[in-house]
């Protein structure tokens, strides 16, 4: 299986996708702002709540220093509505059940699970600039400490 890989001054794919309270988010609605879109495995998972948690706690510095910030993953919305609701999770998370926009940003593929090569959602994280062009490309980051790092390389930390 190829994967797309994006690197820093791509285009950012352009994706719209259901929300957990029942809307609609593009990334074009979010032209003229710095985004932070992370995609992760499964929403009410370990990792995952950890790595959302994460981003909830620092969302106040990052709404500050113009971020939006964006998860998507593959679960419906019906659960992500849960996982917000559970977590307290006050960013928009987006359903991709297709796992169509995990494709264009490469962030769904062979990876290593366990030292076994597998086939699923790769951790990601990507920086997309005012203009939608990719500003960190970042693939098979952890989920603990993840947010911390990207503070680091963003200058917040």
């Amino acid at each position: 299986m190829t994967e797309t890989k994006l690197a820093p001054g791509d285009a950012a794919p352009e994706f719209t996708l259901p929300t957990a309270d029942g809307g609609t988010v593009s990334l074009d609605d979010y032209r003229g702002k710095r985004v932070i879109l992370y995609f992760y495995p499964g929403a009410m998972t370990a990792g995952c709540t950890k790595q959302a948690c994460d981003f909830r706690d620092n969302l106040g510095q990052l709404t500050a220093e113009g971020f939006v910030v964006l998860g998507v993953s593959k679960d419906k919305t019906d659960k992500l509505v849960k996982f917000a609701e559970r977590d307290a999770l006050t960013f928009p998370l987006l359903s991709d059940p297709d796992l169509d926009v995990h494709k264009a940003y490469g962030a769904y593929g062979t990876k290593k699970l366990y030292g076994k090569e597998v086939v699923g959602v790769i951790r990601s994280t990507f920086v997309i600039d005012a203009d939608g062009k990719i500003e960190r490309a970042l693939y098979n980051v952890k989920a603990t400490g993840h947010v911390a790092g990207l503070k680091k390389k963003l200058g917040l930390a």
